[in-house]
């Protein structure tokens, strides 16, 4: 299966082609992402050496109880600046002052979305290494579609849920659950993955959790040596930020390839059948007196 990338790909080319331009140009663009995210990237008060990234998330507040402004000065530093208005969290880039790695510096700024999520994981995952919480960060992070986590003193519980608009994507979305579940099998370290359809997991009683036929919920149990900080909770948090998009998109890809074997195996068919069909054959026709003739 193909993993998403974490950062914003687009935003990432658009830094390059300016960090690398030996003109220096003005730009004013604006970038969609998953979850109805924009970025906005334009020059400040129009100086073309100052280049300023602006995103707007509709969940910031709600991440913002878990120090999302805090974590994002902690990884950006001096880059963070005053949000632009109309959007929630905004980097400022002096084109005079480049460091010598500029890939590296627009990857970090293309992550910023990534980050922004990453500050409730980290919060609840210090929580839980604390001793864990009875708090549970609730994030809106679509219209219909929410994020619970919990922190007990011995896991992290992270429970998407998700809405399937068609009722082949609950098929297909099970099949992709049985494979996780199969995949703990194989590995002792992988996480418990949780599928429940319809209804809610107990956890989340008493909260505003949706039920209906094309509802479901992924739980994962994440255990301390998943959380731990450094490296391993950069990649738990790199991954889990990305399920709900990543489950959507191999569903999409799933029927998709399925679609392209029905319409192959029916051209097939269709070959089959005309290759079937009996060829009409050719009656020698004569005349009153015995003569053969052609009709042209």
């Amino acid at each position: 299966m193909i993993l998403l990338e974490y950062h914003n790909r687009i935003l990432e080319e658009i830094l390059l082609s300016r960090f690398n331009s030996e003109k220096k140009e003005a730009v004013d663009m604006t970038v969609a992402d998953f979850d109805g995210i924009l970025f906005h990237v334009t020059n400040l008060d129009g100086d073309k050496n100052k280049i300023l990234v602006s995103a707007s998330i509709k969940f910031y507040n709600e991440l913002n109880k878990y120090g999302c402004d805090a974590y994002l000065k902690k990884v950006y530093g001096d880059l963070v600046t005053s949000k632009e208005t109309g959007y929630d969290c905004s980097l400022l880039i002096n084109m005079e002052s480049l460091p010598g790695d500029k890939a590296a510096l627009a990857r970090k700024v293309a992550l910023l979305k990534r980050h922004c999520f990453a500050s409730v994981f980290d919060f609840m995952f210090d929580k839980q290494a604390s001793g864990g919480s009875s708090e549970k960060a609730i994030i809106h992070y679509r219209d219909d579609e929410t994020l619970y986590i919990s922190a007990d003193k011995d896991r992290v519980t992270c429970i998407f849920s998700t809405i399937f608009k068609d009722n082949d994507d609950v098929i297909i979305g099970k099949v992709f659950m049985q494979e996780f579940k199969e995949g703990r099998r194989g590995s002792t370290t992988a996480p418990q993955v949780l599928f429940s359809h319809r209804e809610p997991p107990l956890e989340l009683q008493g909260t505003d959790a949706r039920t209906g036929d094309n509802v479901g919920y992924i739980s994962f149990v994440l255990f301390p040596r998943a959380t731990e900080a450094g490296a391993q909770r950069e990649k738990t948090i790199d991954l889990i930020h990305t399920f709900r998009n990543y489950l959507h998109y191999h569903i999409k890809c799933s029927k998709a390839y399925l679609h392209c074997r029905m319409r192959a195996r029916t051209t097939a068919f269709l070959k089959v059948l005309n290759r079937a069909r009996p060829e009409k054959k050719a009656v020698e026709k004569k005349t009153v007196t015995g003569k053969t003739f052609t009709r042209k």
